[in-house]
Formats: structure tokens, sequence, C-alpha cells
């Protein structure tokens, strides 16, 4: 899968399916199966580090997670997210984070919004990379909202939602995240742009669907926003085959003389 074949998804009428990853390891299971694309989201702050917000992922952080999950990731096509305020430091600062997560094995780059930094996103386009937009509910954004809120509830913070979106098209981006919005905005911004949405509690109308791995995996039984689907329940297998091996170390019956070597 490649950006291009993102736009010819589109085009005849398919759908797409991406999942965050952060990892060598899931990055394999990834590899080895249908899902369209990996997001190497600043999220990994979250999920990963434990902290409140994405707002405390570096280019540090995220491009030690990219390079893991680039060893793993097979022929997947590796978006990764740019942190909080490396592309609003201006052209040089942003390319040269561009460059860091290039390196470290991104194909594409993700940036949050629009406004303020419409040449950065040009630059990078022009440069030969390959960029996904983000509009609705931005992460980076959460002081800004006061929590993690859904946006565009309100006539004009969907038009100004709508507006971004057709705008990140003009400027080049292969596709665009919508996050957290009415599912008829979100319907109606993908009806409207000729690239693919990407949608992340958005509805069903998008062009695809994002979801963070942990969450659609069912391994955080205390984390269940309401478009986050547990596909199966890793967190419950998880602790069972962690009580079954406690049992079995406690009883001496692990490891046995064929787990040992002579």
């Amino acid at each position: 899968m490649t950006p291009t074949d993102f736009l010819r998804a589109k085009a005849g009428g398919g759908k797409l399916s991406m999942a965050t990853c952060y990892d060598y390891t899931f990055a394999r299971l990834l590899a080895k199966s249908p899902v369209d694309a990996i997001l190497v989201g600043d999220s990994a702050a979250m999920v990963m580090h434990g902290h409140e917000t994405t707002l405390t992922a570096t280019i540090s952080m995220m491009e030690t997670h990219v390079a893991a999950v680039a060893r793993g990731a097979g022929k997947k096509l590796i978006v990764a997210d740019m942190p909080f305020l490396t592309y609003r430091k201006g052209v040089p600062a942003a390319m040269e984070a561009a460059h860091a997560l290039m390196s470290a094995g991104a194909h594409a780059l993700k940036l949050e919004g629009v406004a303020g930094h419409e040449d950065v996103i040009e630059r990078i386009v022009g440069s030969g990379i390959p960029v996904m937009g983000h509009v609705g509910m931005q992460p980076q954004s959460v002081k800004a909202y006061g929590g993690f809120k859904p946006q565009g509830r309100e006539e004009s913070g969907a038009s100004e939602i709508a507006r971004h979106a057709k705008t990140l098209e003009t400027l080049g981006v292969f596709s665009v995240v919508i996050e957290c919005v009415p599912a008829p905005l979100a319907e109606q911004i993908t009806r409207a742009l000729t690239i693919p949405t990407i949608g992340i509690g958005a509805g069903p109308g998008c062009d695809g669907q994002i979801l963070v791995l942990q969450d659609l995996l069912g391994m955080n039984s205390n984390f269940r926003p309401r478009f986050a689907r547990a596909f199966c329940n890793a967190e419950t297998a998880i602790l069972e085959a962690l009580t079954v091996f406690d049992t079995a170390v406690k009883s001496s019956v692990f490891p046995t003389a064929e787990e040992s070597y002579s």
C-alpha cells in the first residue's frame, strides 16, 4: 500500500483500514495482517509512556518508535506523526523534524490542523514527502479545548473543519484523518474531497477507519471511548495467561525436564 494506492481506493470506492503501532513486536503482527497501513502516532506518549496527553511526545521519542516499527512492518505503509509544535517553529525546523522521522523509516508524515503552517505543508509536500492531514478534534490542541472533546457540533465549527479539510487537499496531502466529529459532517467532508478520509470517532461515512491498536485489541478495560470498539478481549486473555504462569511456577510444574537443558 502506498499513498497512490490510497487515492486509487478512494476513486474505486474501496475502504481503507489503519491501526496505530509503536513497537517491533506488534509491527510484525500487523505485517501479517490485511490492515492497509500503520500510523506511528504521537499517542505513543500516552499508550506507551503513560502520559495524560500527546504533548510530551518529542522527535527523539518518535524516531525510536518509528525505527522499531520499520524493522517489523515489512511492506506496510508507515505514517509518522509530527509531534507537538515541531511544525510550528518555521519551515527550517519543520524540515529538520521531517528529515529525522523519514530517516528513521517513515514513508509519510501526519500533521494536525492547517491554519498557520500552510507553508510548512507546502514545503514538505514539495520535497517529495507524502503528507496526511488531520482535522476535527486535534489531540495536540487539548489545552485549547479544555479536554478531549468532540468538535464541529456547532455550525461555525463544522464549517471551519470542512474548510480546513479542503485547504489540506489543495496543499497536496494524500489523505486526511477526521477525528471525533458528528458523522454527518465527516460524510459531507468525505463527499467533498477527492482524497480519502480516515475516520476515528467520525462515523461510517469516511473512506477508511483507524483505531489505536491497544484499543481495538481490548487491552485497557479502563479506557473505552464510544468509538473504540474492542475486537477481542486481549486484556483478559493476557491476565489469564499470567495467572496460569504464576500458578505453574509456584506449584513447581514449570519448567519441566523437557523445558530444561541437560
